[in-house]
């Protein structure tokens, strides 16, 4: 089969991703194998493939939002069928056992494992996964379009719970690629006003087609205080942005796995009446469940842009020199 597979980490210009032929893979008793007919591009893979998260063995194959038709089951396997379409998530294996995933928060688990991270993914002709982490997919959305969900619409879903956003309340969203476009429709469903901060004029126009209320630069502040805000950009230095354009108790929620440091924060200013500022960290498979619903529900619009498996490269650099509008998708 053919994979991408991160050679040697670096800048995404130098091409760190290496295209290969392998054997296919066999599927251990509870694992399914399904034929890649999408994969979504998220950032993520873009720090994975410039060494901003350290790979987790050589030449791993990125990609952890595949969508794909099952062609083979392990003997254990109950939930899913031969010829079912599905997708393979980020969140691969928790353990179960450790006292996070004893009180239903498995993303916070202590011993994990990621696709595209810590096993290969959907950089491929062909993909092996879990089946008890594997989704079935909302019929209204074709391929393509289901591919982003996986991560960057159950992310975004999980950040704007996370945001702790009141009924009718105000939501900031600071950068606006594949998770954002997603929140921010999510948001606009359940009576948020919404304000796009970004720093992209082809970002701030597709913001405003989708119906937000305000689309700015991201160093600028918004119309009004915040009550809520969700930072999707990997840039540290939007945080005290952030924070000071919050109203009292507002709350901060930072969504990438991957950020560049913090400047220092003025308490009076950035936390003082009680502002908040919270982290992100995966997803757990009720998360993934609710979302999916709810994108079927809501009809969401998911903007991508395909690109062919051996073009992996070249997606990479379009979105990490934000030429990308919406999310990426790789079609083998």
């Amino acid at each position: 089969m053919r994979a991408s597979v991160v050679d040697v980490p670096g800048p995404v210009d130098d091409h760190p991703l290496l295209a290969v032929d392998r054997d296919e893979p066999e599927v251990g008793r509870t694992e399914v194998r399904v034929r890649v007919t999408a994969c979504g591009v998220c950032r993520t893979d873009l720090h994975l493939a410039e060494g901003d998260l350290p790979p987790h063995h050589h030449r791993v194959v990125p990609g952890h939002e595949v969508v794909g038709i099952v062609d083979r089951l392990g003997p254990d396997c109950q939930r899913i069928v031969l010829g079912q379409r599905v997708g393979i998530p980020w969140l691969r294996h928790t353990c179960g056992a450790c006292a996070w995933c004893r009180r239903g928060a498995e993303n916070l688990c202590l011993a994990p494992a990621f696709t595209g991270w810590d096993a290969d993914g959907g950089y491929a002709e062909v993909a092996v996964a879990p089946e008890p982490y594997v989704y079935r997919l909302p019929d209204r959305f074709d391929d393509e379009h289901a591919a982003p969900l996986l991560c960057a619409g159950i992310i975004g879903y999980r950040a704007l719970k996370r945001a702790a956003l009141p009924p009718g309340g105000r939501l900031g969203i600071y950068g606006f690629g594949a998770s954002a476009h997603l929140t921010a429709q999510v948001a606009l469903a359940q009576g948020a006003t919404v304000h796009v901060l970004t720093r992209s004029a082809d970002a701030q126009r597709h913001a405003l087609d989708l119906g937000v209320h305000s689309a700015g630069p991201a160093d600028a502040p918004p119309p009004e205080p915040l009550d809520s805000a969700i930072l999707f950009a990997p840039v540290g230095s939007l945080v005290p942005v952030a924070l000071a354009a919050l109203d009292r108790r507002g709350t901060l929620a930072v969504a990438g796995i991957h950020l560049s440091d913090i400047p220092v924060l003025d308490y009076a200013r950035h936390l003082f009446q009680e502002r908040t500022i919270c982290s992100v960290t995966a997803n757990t498979r009720a998360d993934g469940e609710e979302f999916l619903a709810l994108a079927g529900r809501l009809r969401l619009r998911v903007t991508t842009r395909p690109y062919p498996l051996d073009g992996a490269d070249i997606a990479l650099r379009d979105l990490a020199h934000d030429r990308v509008t919406g999310a990426a998708v790789l079609l083998p």
